[in-house]
């Protein structure tokens, strides 16, 4: 039996400008890989939010990594946060910090405290997404490349069930976009990792294709598409 990470059920999404997404209904599994999709405005990122808790559930059921959306207690947002890895498009680096000190930062704030337990998990992190060696570097010393693997490294410090990707190719050359993909879809694979990721890139999608959910008309459209395996 699959096991389920994410479920909504009849969940309607209000931002400040009201009713965005109504009926939103889906499940995502341990170890699939979708793609959202949907024009600016149509929903995207105000659906990823609700999953890591910066826009409220208040209507039907919705269980992200076993918490109850619209009972949660705002001191189990870390706790749930813990649970997933959320890729931004922008980054969100500290950027006054180093590459290992931004990761020992993600560590610390989800209760590691032994030294050499962080430096080995930042070894293994690093080294899995290719930017080992890259340590002692300030962000601004990175390549927009490096970057989003950092992002993406730290995404995975606490091996998540889940990755959350708002627009994780959206500021990269096409050479460097798929590297990334690449890379997700690698994760996807050796640590059946759920995926959900948002994209505009539709280059992307056609040439590594999996299932999709569309924000369309203010619902959620899901396509069945092929399972990245």
């Amino acid at each position: 039996m699959e096991e389920t990470i994410i479920t909504y059920n009849h969940v309607d999404i209000y931002q400040s400008s009201g009713l965005i997404l109504r009926d939103v209904t889906f499940e995502i599994n341990k170890g699939e890989f979708i793609y959202l999709i949907g024009k600016t405005g149509s929903g995207k990122s105000s659906l990823l939010k609700t999953m890591y808790a910066d826009v409220p559930v208040t209507t039907g059921e919705a269980i992200v990594c076993g918490f109850d959306m619209r009972n949660l207690k705002k001191s189990q947002i870390p706790l749930l946060r813990r649970k997933q890895g959320i890729v931004f498009q922008d980054f969100h680096l500290l950027s006054d910090r180093t590459v290992n000190q931004n990761l020992e930062f993600v560590l610390r704030a989800t209760g590691w405290e032994d030294k050499g337990s962080i430096n080995s998990r930042i070894e293994e992190v690093t080294t899995e997404v290719g930017v080992i060696g890259k340590g002692a570097k300030m962000i601004y010393q990175l390549s927009g490349g490096e970057q989003q693997r950092l992002v993406i490294a730290r995404a995975l410090m606490n091996n998540p069930p889940v990755l959350i990707a708002d627009e994780p190719t959206g500021n990269l050359d096409p050479e460097t976009a798929s590297e990334i993909m690449t890379l997700l879809i690698r994760i996807n694979r050796e640590h059946d990792t759920a995926i959900l990721m948002a994209t505009h890139n539709y280059q992307v999608i056609e040439k590594y294709p999996a299932k999709i959910f569309n924000c369309q008309n203010g619902m959620i459209i899901v396509e069945k598409g092929i399972v990245l395996r």
